[in-house]
C-alpha cells in the first residue's frame, strides 16, 4: 500500500507550489483536490503581481515583496520542468486614481501617458483630475501558471488525486496521521490545508476562511495594450495572445459562482471609460472565482494546535503573488528549519 510523507489538501497554485518545494527536499507528496486540479481561485485570478499599494495590508508587505522578487526564478523553473510558457510579463502597471500612490511609482504627465498607451482616454482623465503613475509590477497568466505547476509537480513525482473531497482529518494520539475522503483514507505524518475558500470547512480544527466572490470577463479584438491599467473602478490586464482581462468584484455571497449579466456589463463599461476602443471588442469569456478571505485579510500560515497539521491558506486576493514565498516558508516550517521570513503574525493561533 502506497504511503506518503505529506498530504496537501487543495491543488491550487499554493498547494501545487508547496508540493513541488517539498518534493525537492525528497518528501513523498500526495495532493488531494475536491474538484479538478487548478480550477478554482487560481484559474479565476487576474494575475497581477502587485506587492505594494492600498490592496496589500501593511502586515503583508514584506512577505509580498519577497515573493515578487522570487517570481522570475519561480517562473523559470516551472517553464523548464513543464516545457510550457506561462506568459510572465514585466511591462509594469499604469495607475489612475484620485488617491495617493504607493512608493516606487513614477508620475506620468498626459504626454507620458499617451506615449506609453496611446489607446487610453487621456483627455478624460485630465478633465476628471486623475493622477497617473507607472509602477514596476509584473503580471502572469494564472491559468498557464497553474497548468505548468501541475505538469512540473507530476514530472517530479508528486501524486495528485482529483475529484475526491477530504471530509475530515484523521487524528491519532493528538496528532494528524492522514485524511478521510468520500471514498478512502490516505495516511501521512504531515497534513497541510491549502484548500483555499474551502479551508474552513474541514473538521475538527476549522479556520475562519470565507469565500469572497469575484466576477470577471475577457475580451478579444480590442485595443492593443502593453501595461496593466488600474483605476479606482476597474483593472484591465493584457495577455500576450491579445486577450484583455477585466475585473473584478468583491462579493460576500457564500459559495455562489453564478455570473450576473448586469455586473459583467458594468465592469465592461468601466473599462471602456479607460479604453474607448474596447467598445468594438468581442466578449470572449466571463467567470467568477472564490477568493479565500480571512477576518484580518491576512493569510494563515504555520502549524496548528494539532501536531502534524499545518495551514497555508487564506491568501485572499494575493494567492498568485504569494505562491513562491509561501512554498519556501512553509517548507522551512514543516521541516523545522529557519525560515527567511517571520510568519508569526500569520499563525493559525491568532484566531484561537
Amino acid at each position: 500500500m502506497k504511503t506518503w510523507d505529506v498530504i496537501i489538501i487543495g491543488a491550487g497554485i499554493i498547494g501545487l507550489s508547496l508540493a513541488i518545494s517539498l518534493r525537492k527536499q525528497g518528501l513523498r507528496v500526495l495532493v488531494v483536490e475536491r474538484g479538478e486540479a487548478g480550477r478554482e481561485a487560481s484559474y479565476a485570478a487576474a494575475g497581477m503581481l502587485a506587492p505594494s499599494g492600498a490592496e496589500i495590508p501593511k502586515a503583508l508587505s514584506s512577505l509580498a515583496e519577497a515573493s515578487a522578487r522570487k517570481y522570475p526564478e519561480f517562473v523559470h523553473e516551472l517553464e523548464d520542468e513543464s516545457r510550457m510558457k506561462v506568459d510572465f510579463r514585466e511591462h509594469g502597471t499604469i495607475l489612475l486614481s484620485h488617491s495617493d500612490f504607493p512608493g516606487c511609482t513614477e508620475a506620468l504627465s498626459p504626454d507620458g501617458l499617451r506615449s506609453l498607451e496611446p489607446e487610453l482616454a487621456v483627455e478624460r482623465f485630465c478633465n476628471e483630475n486623475l493622477e497617473a503613475a507607472l509602477i514596476r509590477e509584473q503580471s502572469v497568466d494564472p491559468r498557464l501558471l497553474t497548468a505548468a505547476a501541475i505538469k512540473a509537480a507530476r514530472h517530479r513525482g508528486v501524486d495528485i488525486s482529483s475529484g475526491t473531497e477530504v471530509k475530515t482529518l484523521v487524528i491519532s494520539g493528538a496528532r494528524a496521521v492522514g485524511v478521510q475522503t468520500e471514498r478512502t483514507t490516505y495516511s501521512a505524518a504531515i497534513v497541510v490545508n491549502c484548500a483555499g475558500a474551502w479551508a474552513g470547512t474541514l473538521p475538527p480544527e476549522q479556520f475562519p476562511v470565507c469565500p469572497v466572490k469575484g466576477q470577471m470577463l475577457a475580451v478579444v479584438q480590442g485595443p492593443g495594450l502593453r501595461h496593466v491599467v488600474r483605476s479606482d473602478k476597474v483593472y484591465v490586464v493584457p495577455r500576450s495572445d491579445g486577450r484583455l482581462v477585466i475585473g473584478s468584484t468583491l462579493e460576500n455571497v457564500g459559495y455562489n459562482k453564478d455570473i450576473n449579466v448586469n455586473t459583467i456589463e458594468s465592469l465592461f463599461q468601466a473599462a471602456v471609460e479607460l479604453l474607448p476602443g474596447l467598445e468594438k471588442s468581442r466578449r470572449y469569456d466571463a467567470w467568477a472565482g472564490l477568493r479565500p478571505g480571512t477576518p484580518d485579510h491576512l493569510p494563515i500560515l504555520g502549524e496548528t494546535s494539532t501536531r502534524g497539521y499545518f495551514a497555508a491558506t487564506g491568501h485572499y486576493r494575493d494567492g498568485i503573488l504569494l505562491a513562491p514565498i509561501t512554498a519556501d516558508v512553509m517548507t522551512s516550517v514543516i521541516l523545522d528549519r529557519a525560515s527567511e521570513c517571520d510568519i508569526a503574525k500569520f499563525s493559525p493561533a491568532r484566531f484561537q
